[in-house]
């Protein structure tokens, strides 16, 4: 096979998420695949093995839940006309029996998705966001008009409710800081049963109400020792139950379904272990499961544990720890990549940690290209990238740096993105950089910086302050003016308060040293932009502003624009927007014969 057949291959291997079965019902169970080039929901029947397509939505499904009785499929009809990973979805809630029927809408006003939890009495929760009108959790009730039960202005979300609908768990940021959000536990009136805040800098969040009629156990995740773990919360006694854990790591959790132990999935340094933990003897047992990262995991009834894993060299796959395949989507498996290798180097917060691969058959150094992740509070990790293994088909070394403002090594280098915004992420590429160059791997005059939103953010920042290192720049989804960033899309000003220390309106000095624009005259490099002609995250007339900068400078950049927000609508057109990515890379990497 050709490289490029390659790596179009593995774009259009079908993948899907690990099926969620109803709780009083385990053989009912609901997934998302994206083997119609989309993601779509689909219902599976365990007992028969037959599937179902659930949704035919021309935009997507982007979130789909059974309830706890299995009677439901609950899913969002994304009206925003795209299914990216990374974008902002507006629609409404509809709902379809799981044996099939005509969809039901939600009697809620459309918005942006905050939350759902469902119980075994057909009463559900749901938080919505609304464009210029804050935040809302509605309570739904077979046969009764939708009530709403919380309202405010700053960021909340609907985390959990009790299997039978008597207690609903939010996350909420009344206090100003949505990155650390406070936990309330509510009675279906609105009142309030209990509260958790740890206070500034620790957020607290809700997992799952223990699986059990009539228990009031919410499993929590908390971080007062500088990193997330969990605990067992009862808001009805007021008990704390911590769980402490001597290896490092990040830690989210999920009940047995017995409620006498826990599943805790704990992410370090990129790749994912699982373990069981008995609440009786406090004992904790390390489940064999493949190096890798494991997406998505949940004990079985018969409490085995099945899981999504892959790594960067295999495609993804729904395993048993019984040691079988649980599930595979139908359609051509993956071509496989290689493997990713560890690289850790001094920085200037610590010890920053990258990922690298190889292209094979290649002598060093390199063409490099570095691919900077969104969020920024995310993680490149062990799991299997197409993007990454395309680029590594064309002979590229693909390098990942895991700079400060990732999840995955504790809180501190999470919440490192203080005033200097930007640049912090940058000085610990740079050390990634200079290191791979000292070393021989990296061909210094052929470097490539690319990301897609916050990442995105980045190259356009690192091209225009790293103007003598870059040799091209590609830049999906980006933000290139705060300030004006802030003006124009709402759904970004919690975050933008909380990173920069307040709105641009009092802090303009600051804005403008973490903005791409800025520094838009001292670009160099050749600049490629992805942009959605719809973005909310990515607003339209900042990005423009950037690109009639640089054209009227005499530096034009070549400008791809598609017809979504901020993710990517369909497989189609990941490999187009792929496609123009490679041939840019290549053509200002040659070197000169």
């Amino acid at each position: 096979m050709k490289a490029e057949e390659r790596w179009q291959a593995r774009f259009r291997a079908p993948r899907m998420t690990l099926p969620v079965w109803a709780r009083q019902a385990p053989n009912q169970a609901v997934y998302r695949c994206n083997v119609s080039g989309i993601w779509e929901a689909y219902a599976w029947d365990r007992i028969t093995g037959a599937s179902r397509r659930v949704t035919h939505h021309p935009g997507g499904t982007p979130y789909a839940t059974i309830d706890p009785a299995g009677q439901w499929i609950w899913w969002f009809a994304d009206e925003s006309g795209e299914t990216g990973d990374d974008h902002e979805v507006y629609g409404r809630w509809m709902r379809q029996p799981f044996t099939g029927g005509p969809d039901e809408p939600i009697a809620v006003d459309p918005g942006v998705p905050a939350g759902i939890a469902l119980s075994v009495t057909g009463t559900a929760a749901i938080g919505m966001a609304r464009p210029g009108a804050g935040y809302r959790i509605h309570l739904i009730r077979p046969g009764a008009p939708a009530q709403v039960i919380y309202e405010h202005t700053q960021p909340v979300s609907v985390a959990a409710m009790s299997l039978n609908g008597s207690l609903i768990a939010i996350g909420h940021s009344e206090h100003g800081d949505p990155e650390h959000p406070a936990l309330r536990v509510l009675r279906p009136d609105g009142t309030t049963v209990a509260e958790l805040y740890d206070g500034p800098g620790k957020g607290i969040t809700g997992a799952r109400f223990a699986p059990v009629p009539g228990d009031s156990r919410l499993l929590v995740l908390h971080e007062r020792r500088g990193r997330r773990e969990p605990m067992i919360w009862d808001p009805i006694t007021g008990d704390q139950r911590e769980i402490w854990l001597r290896d490092p790591g990040d830690v989210t959790a999920e009940w047995y379904g017995d409620g006498r132990a826990i599943l805790l999935i704990r992410n370090d340094r990129g790749r994912t272990t699982l373990h069981s933990y008995d609440l009786a003897g406090g004992s904790m047992t390390r489940i064999d499961t493949p190096r890798g990262v494991i997406e998505a995991a949940a004990p079985r009834p018969d409490g085995s544990i099945e899981y999504s894993w892959s790594s960067a060299a295999h495609p993804p796959v729904i395993r048993s720890s019984k040691g079988h395949v649980v599930m595979n989507p139908a359609g051509p498996s993956s071509p496989p990549s290689v493997p990713v290798e560890d690289l850790d180097v001094p920085g200037p917060g610590g010890p920053v940690h990258a990922l690298v691969s190889r292209p094979e058959r290649v002598v060093p150094p390199y063409p490099t290209v570095f691919l900077l992740h969104g969020g920024p509070t995310s993680q490149d990790d062990d799991s299997f990238t197409p993007t990454v293994a395309a680029w590594v088909d064309l002979g590229f070394a693909t390098v990942r740096v895991n700079y400060r403002g990732s999840t995955g090594y504790g809180t501190a280098w999470r919440d490192a993105l203080r005033g200097d915004v930007g640049h912090i992420e940058l000085a610990d590429v740079s050390a990634v950089r200079e290191h791979l160059v000292a070393t021989g791997v990296a061909d210094p005059e052929r470097l490539v910086i690319a990301g897609h939103a916050w990442g995105g953010y980045l190259t356009l920042l690192a091209l225009g302050t790293q103007p003598e290192v870059w040799a091209a720049g590609i830049a999906a989804a980006p933000i290139a003016d705060h300030a004006a960033a802030y003006r124009e899309a709402e759904s970004l000003r919690a975050r933008h308060r909380t990173l920069f220390g307040g709105p641009p309106e009092e802090l303009p000095d600051v804005y403008a040293a973490c903005s791409p624009i800025t520094y838009v005259d001292r670009v160099e490099a050749p600049v490629l932009i992805l942009a959605g002609e719809n973005d909310p995250r990515c607003p339209r007339g900042q990005l423009d502003a950037y690109i009639d900068r640089l054209t009227e400078r005499g530096h034009p950049p070549e400008v791809y624009r598609y017809e979504a927000g901020n993710g990517t609508p369909s497989v189609a057109e990941r490999i187009t927007q792929m496609s123009l990515q490679l041939r840019f890379a290549r053509k200002h990497t040659r070197k000169p014969l």
